[in-house]
């Protein structure tokens, strides 16, 4: 890309305490952006490291722009008291990126109700939730994109994924029916998925392979701020792999995102949702 197209932009990320979340908020404002830190962890625990409150420190320490509010996805007031937070210190939003999420992958009768409710809550509502309470800003601003990290709805086979499958293909089928509600808003609403696992807490909680099938969180990184630079009335409606973005982009070499070097990551968080898919070559 020739030219910045993000540089002053405004995003409100959610779950930017670890993982793709807080690589994500550190890559979009090292490119300029104005970065709203959310979630729910603002003291560091001993098990799970990371804060809202340091992703923020650590954009502010290399001459970035950021501010963390606390919020739950899941509880529309707190979402839209940060919303109105974010208006008011940057004067508006152009970005908003679903990255709040929860999983569970176990049998039928292994996920009790509450966990279900979880699921849907934080992934389907949080996306619904969130989105809802943007979109009047996004509206105001000449180049929006609202994204949520979700597959393409297949049909999947797999055992043990009934409840986590819900709630990711609920976040897939509200961006893509407010994609068509919108359409002739100038918002890009899409969908993003990795093909490889992507090296996390989750991923190693509950054992998706090994280092040597995982990818580094900057392959998703690269491939948001690709779809967030696209003209968002020419991009908009669809659900995305994070590879096929990357490659339409002109990437031709993954290696850089290998965790492990010289290694060969699988398909493996695609065919959580698509059993048959296979990599283009």
């Amino acid at each position: 890309m020739d030219e910045n197209k993000l540089d002053g932009r405004v995003a409100f990320i959610t779950g930017t305490s670890r993982g793709i979340g807080r690589a994500l908020a550190l890559e979009l404002a090292d490119a300029g952006v104005k970065v709203v830190s959310t979630g729910k962890t603002v003291e560091e625990k001993e098990t799970l490291p990371g804060t809202i409150v340091e992703t923020t420190e650590e954009i502010r320490e290399a001459g970035g722009e950021s501010i963390w509010r606390q919020i739950d996805v899941r509880d529309e007031e707190s979402v839209q008291a940060a919303v109105d937070d974010t208006v008011e210190e940057f004067g508006g939003i152009d970005f908003v990126v679903n990255n709040a999420g929860a999983i569970h992958i176990a049998p039928f009768e292994e996920t009790p109700p509450k966990r279900f409710d979880l699921l849907t809550d934080v992934n389907v509502r949080g996306t619904y939730v969130t989105t809802q309470a943007a979109l009047p800003h996004l509206r105001e601003s000449d180049h929006a994109h609202a994204l949520a990290f979700s597959p393409p709805v297949t049909n999947p086979s797999r055992p043990g994924m009934a409840a986590y499958a819900v709630s990711k293909y609920g976040m897939t089928v509200v961006m893509q029916s407010l994609a068509q509600e919108l359409a002739g808003d100038e918002i890009g609403v899409n969908s993003l998925w990795p093909v490889a696992a992507v090296e996390s807490e989750a991923t190693r909680h509950f054992g998706m392979g090994s280092p040597e099938d995982w990818r580094t969180p900057q392959i998703v990184c690269d491939a948001v701020t690709e779809l967030l630079s696209r003209d968002p009335t020419e991009c908009t409606g669809n659900a995305f792999y994070d590879e096929d973005v990357l490659r339409e982009a002109g990437v031709e070499d993954f290696d850089r995102y290998n965790v492990v070097e010289g290694s060969d990551p699988g398909p493996t968080s695609a065919q959580l949702f698509d059993p048959e898919y296979e990599r283009p070559t």
